[in-house]
């Protein structure tokens, strides 16, 4: 049996890499981790997986050195807009080795922008005709927006420029608007900053009662650190939230995922403050208004009211004007029929008075007296029979013009 030792193997191995990879290959790779050393080198783990399965096909590590990184780095974000970062498909050209102690190691020398410019146009693409075939994209920009978006739940980073620019504008406005700011902490840029987003929508979520809306905002910075809000699962999360939402995250030219599913899109943290203090001045006018035609309205209905009540008013003194004079007629009537009756009683009873008076002057003792009559009387008893005197008795004997006394013999 022939046999060679390690150090021949390898020796062949390094000579049979070196005849075939004579020169720098392009390859076509995802970068799956990436590590950057105090040095100035970069460390990459570079896969390619399966179409349909995602299955990972192959997976080998890659090193750019600091004197070729340098130059790299600033060229393919100027580029691209995109910073070299995990997830990322790249085209590289690179240089194959193989060291005897260290094995096998791929160099990278270049990279081809366009390329990565292409893979994220299409994965980009592809995200948003994914976000349309699920019949999300519009779904937070039909919320109602609310009349008074005051309670603001607000998902930044906590030192963030553009987040101290938000406060300050809410705080400095001349409106004067009452504002009640919760933070919700999180990384903003870089490959933690989906999932950390993410994490604090849900914060919001388990309190949703206490808020009006959702504000995500960063401060300005490179177009490459807003890489992660082009992602399906913080596009799906932001456009199924029950909240509205206020992307403010700090670009002037691209328009991200996030800015396309939120319900309001604004350039900058400090336009976010802005808009939502020219929504409150909005409403306010709209609500003095609707104060000023209510009380117009008001007004108008007092005045019917009042005229109403006033002729109703008329109409009651005219009806009782009217009774008081019908009254006073009956009354003035039963008055003259009253004088009338006791006028004619009283003439009834002067004539029966004066008759009575006839009557007993006619039969009183002196109308008797004076036709010739005389009376007699014995111990101051008138006499009616001769009966009632004997011999001797003293009578006295009235006339019309005096008395006499006699005496029975």
């Amino acid at each position: 049996m022939t046999s060679i030792s390690l150090s021949e193997l390898t020796s062949q191995i390094q000579e049979t890499i070196r005849d075939t990879f004579n020169s720098s290959v392009w390859i076509r790779a995802e970068i799956s981790e990436l590590r950057e050393n105090p040095g100035g080198h970069c460390y990459l783990e570079l896969i390619e997986k399966d179409v349909d399965s995602d299955a990972i096909l192959a997976k080998t590590k890659a090193t750019i050195w600091a004197s070729t990184y340098r130059m790299l780095k600033p060229y393919f974000e100027t580029s691209t807009g995109q910073s070299i970062r995990s997830g990322l498909n790249v085209l590289i050209a690179i240089t194959v080795e193989f060291h005897s102690v260290y094995g096998f190691s791929l160099n990278v020398r270049d990279i081809d922008p366009t390329f990565t410019i292409g893979e994220l146009a299409a994965r980009r693409l592809q995200i948003i005709r994914q976000l349309e075939a699920d019949g999300i994209v519009e779904m937070n920009k039909q919320l109602d927006f609310p009349l008074l978006p005051q309670r603001l739940a607000i998902i930044s980073s906590q030192t963030a420029a553009g987040y101290g620019d938000f406060c300050d504008q809410l705080r400095n406005d001349e409106s004067k608007f009452a504002f009640y700011p919760k933070l919700f902490p999180a990384i903003m840029q870089g490959d933690q900053a989906e999932k950390s987003i993410i994490s604090a929508l849900e914060e919001i979520y388990k309190n949703i009662d206490l808020f009006d809306v959702v504000i995500i905002i960063r401060g300005g910075g490179a177009t490459t650190d807003l890489a992660c809000f082009d992602t399906y699962e913080l596009a799906l999360n932001c456009a199924q939230f029950p909240l509205p939402i206020i992307a403010g995250i700090g670009h002037q030219r691209d328009i991200s995922i996030l800015d396309m599913v939120a319900h309001t899109s604004v350039k900058t943290p400090t336009a976010a403050a802005e808009f939502l203090i020219s929504v409150l001045e909005g409403n306010e006018n709209t609500i003095l208004n609707l104060f000023a035609d209510i009380q117009d309205i008001v007004k108008r209905k007092i005045d019917t009211e009042m005229r109403y009540f006033e002729q109703t008013q008329l109409r009651i003194k005219q009806t009782l004007r009217n009774w008081v004079i019908q009254k006073t007629h009956k009354l003035e009537s039963q008055k003259n029929r009253l004088k009338s009756s006791v006028r004619l009683q009283m003439l009834k009873q002067n004539n029966f008075l004066l008759m009575l008076e006839k009557n007993i002057e006619t039969h009183s003792p002196s109308f008797l007296l004076k036709h010739g009559y005389t009376i007699t009387s014995s111990n101051g008893k008138r006499l009616t029979s001769v009966k009632q005197i004997k011999q001797g008795d003293k009578i006295r004997t009235f006339v019309s013009d005096g008395d006499f006394e006699s005496e029975v013999k």
